[in-house]
């Protein structure tokens, strides 16, 4: 599996996740910083969230998603956006296709705090309103056909799980 972050403290392995416990630490940070910031905090932070960070906020979300939840993000890399058909991403991000774009990114939204220690295969009900199914096969996550490839990114009002593709509501 390839490491978005390196990280220099102990993983532990779970469900075929791997902890994401050691990321402030990585940082030079203290392990409690990661946890006192919101997951738009943890996501602007992070290089590898630009992208979905700024769909995050052409569709209006960045409040909503920085208040108290808690939220379990399904948070899409710029690699996961760089897979979508060429000018897809540009497109969505023009305030003409806001509301297309905020339902987009709520169905990578669940209400509640899910750790992988947590997960187990069944549909979940995604803020959007729809439900995608996560299903877990020889240790490997799968949430709407994406990858999970890194997990528990934890901040004060939830948690982030990152994925290999971004999934749309059918």
């Amino acid at each position: 599996m390839k490491n978005i972050i390196k990280y220099t403290g102990a993983t532990i392995a779970i469900l075929g996740f791997t902890s994401l416990s050691a990321v402030a630490e990585h940082h030079g940070e203290k392990k409690s910083a990661t946890v006192d910031k919101t997951l738009v905090a943890i996501a602007a932070g992070n290089a590898d969230f630009s992208t979905l960070v700024a769909a995050v906020k052409a569709a209006g979300l960045a409040e909503a998603l920085s208040g108290d939840g808690p939220f379990t993000i399904f948070a899409p890399t710029n690699a996961a956006f760089a897979k979508l058909p060429d000018g897809t991403v540009e497109t969505l991000l023009k305030p003409e296709n806001k509301e297309k774009l905020a339902s987009i990114l709520k169905y990578h939204v669940v209400s509640g705090k899910v750790m992988a220690a947590d997960v187990k295969p069944m549909k979940v009900e995604t803020l959007q309103g729809s439900k995608f199914e996560i299903t877990v096969k020889e240790g490997t996550v799968m949430v709407d056909g994406a990858k999970v490839i890194k997990t528990d990114l934890v901040g004060k009002n939830g948690v982030i799980h990152v994925i290999d593709s971004v999934i749309l509501p059918k």
